[in-house]
């Protein structure tokens, strides 16, 4: 019995202990952890009604533009320019098309070649080629692609300078200090890789032409390799809402959108007048595009013109592109919300659409939630069961941004389940990208130019999904992404935790989105 009664004894030592272990851990989590996880879902479920009713705003205003209200060719002026038998040639305006380039071994000759055959009297337009390149091959092989189409008759300028100070904006600003160009009235842009139809001008210089108070016009951009990859499918629904919804919208109900940095045609005076490129930040074209705007300038855009593009066909390029455009657009916002809340002759309500809708709610809030939300706020709250996670946060305003989304593109509707998953990975790096310009950190002004192949892959051909389960080469190390792999084992303990202890079924979408990250992490995504 003595025996006895001193095992009894020593268990219940045992658990006096455990419970004085565990008990600080109990009061931590009640009064620190359960209190900050509430106030962080809250934040969240804010910010994800605010991106909703701003994507809710967007689509109303994109609808009623595209099926109630006028369409651009009746809101203005666009008859097209034809010659005068006195002035001939004369009566067209003199258009410079500038081609920035860096090291675009793969895709000069046809930006180049397209450019150049665009229709518009020969001694009235000018192609400039702006080349940055680094590589001597690559600008030897693109100054005689230049001389080739000068000597067929074409205008061809081929420039170069010291340095890639400023990079793309640096290489515009450099290009508009040459003589030639205080002669011309109208400048379109192409980046490398974008590929006009030859009507391109005939379709946009009339709207600058006829309407003296539009600065702008911007083309629709569609693409050669949509078809190439799941993920390259996935940058068509995402860039494909942007135009049809963003776009359209801004136009329709504002005549203002942010420049797409390419497939646009300027009015020089309204560049000069806004104080030309500027090199602040890797976003000058959505710079240049709130500066003419709050000059007083408007945008039309043209979904009818499109201009073929080729979209990034590696994981690793399209995280450096998606780095640069949202880096560039927080790290504008911090730079500007003044000159915009304090510039004189604007309109409270539009400072307050600038700041709010166009800067805020889209290009800081949308990225913090996204990643925040479910892949962090929702995984630890199913650890904690003080927090109560209802089911129309979870599901039900998701769906609702999703069908919005996918409205769009009713042919791809498949697609959106993998959609899903894939943005969600690769909100981490947008947020991360986002919080890098808002507070200036390292990588701020980080310029990697967007690699390109030259594919021309045929659309007519190839389904979207043809290729979605071809198989990539095997697995290398410099293709693993160790913080995919890390957030991915991060998932599956939570999602493992909701399953047997949890009563709901969260663990289903948790499981599913670790599987994301994982498939990510090894680089099986992309050619």
């Amino acid at each position: 019995m003595q025996g006895m009664n001193d095992q009894m004894g020593a268990t219940l030592d045992d658990v006096v202990i455990l419970e004085q272990t565990v008990e600080p851990w109990i009061i931590l989590r009640r009064m620190v952890l359960v209190p900050s996880l509430q106030l962080i879902l809250i934040a969240c479920l804010v910010m994800q009604v605010m991106v909703l009713f701003e994507k809710a705003f967007m689509a109303l205003s994109s609808w009623y533009g595209r099926f109630l209200g006028p369409r651009p060719h009746r809101i203005y002026m666009c008859d097209p320019i034809e010659e005068d038998e006195e002035l001939g040639s004369l009566a067209y305006p003199m258009v410079l098309v500038q081609i920035p380039m860096y090291n675009e071994k793969e895709v000069y000759q046809l930006s180049i070649g397209a450019a150049c055959i665009l229709t518009w009297p020969a001694d009235r337009l000018i192609v400039q080629v702006l080349d940055d390149s680094t590589d001597p091959v690559t600008k030897v092989l693109v100054e005689q692609e230049c001389q080739k189409w000068r000597k067929k008759g074409i205008n061809v300028k081929y420039e170069t300078r010291k340095d890639r100070a400023g990079y793309k904006a640096g290489n515009l600003k450099e290009g508009m200090k040459h003589e030639y160009v205080q002669h011309c009235e109208y400048l379109a842009i192409f980046d490398a890789d974008f590929q006009p139809e030859p009507d391109f001008l005939m379709k946009t210089v009339p709207f600058l032409v006829h309407n003296p108070r539009l600065g702008l016009v911007q083309a629709r951009w569609k693409f050669v390799n949509p078809g190439e990859s799941l993920m390259t499918t996935i940058q068509r629904m995402t860039l494909d809402y942007h135009f049809k919804i963003e776009q359209e919208s801004g136009s329709s109900m504002f005549s203002f959108f942010g420049f797409n940095g390419t497939a646009g045609v300027w009015r020089i005076s309204a560049m000069i007048e806004a104080g030309g490129w500027k090199d602040r930040t890797t976003v000058e074209d959505m710079d240049l595009a709130i500066r003419a705007n709050l000059k007083g300038w408007k945008f039309v855009y043209v979904p009818d013109v499109k201009v073929k593009s080729e979209l990034p066909g590696t994981l690793k390029t399209y995280r450096k592109q998606q780095h640069r455009w949202m880096c560039g657009a927080a790290n504008l916002f911090r730079k500007m919300w003044k000159e915009i809340l304090f510039t004189k002759g604007v309109s409270f309500w539009w400072k307050f659409y600038l700041l709010y809708d166009f800067f805020f709610a889209r290009k800081v809030v949308s990225h913090l939630v996204n990643f925040s939300l479910y892949n962090v706020v929702i995984p630890v709250a199913v650890l904690v069961p003080e927090i109560n996670l209802p089911v129309w946060i979870v599901a039900y305003l998701p769906t609702i941004m999703t069908l919005l989304t996918a409205t769009e593109n009713p042919r791809l509707i498949h697609i959106i389940p993998f959609s899903v998953l894939f943005e969600n990975v690769i909100s981490m790096h947008r947020m991360k990208s986002t919080l890098v310009g808002l507070f200036e950190a390292a990588r701020v002004n980080e310029w990697v130019v967007t690699e390109k192949s030259g594919g021309t892959t045929n659309t007519k051909t190839r389904t979207p999904e043809s290729h979605i389960l071809k198989k990539p080469s095997l697995i290398s190390v410099d293709r693993i992404n160790l913080s995919e792999i890390g957030f991915a084992a991060f998932l599956l303990f939570c999602a493992t935790c909701d399953l047997l202890y949890g009563d709901d079924y969260y663990f289903v979408y948790m499981y599913l989105q670790s599987i994301s990250f994982i498939v990510v992490g090894v680089g099986y995504v992309g050619k």
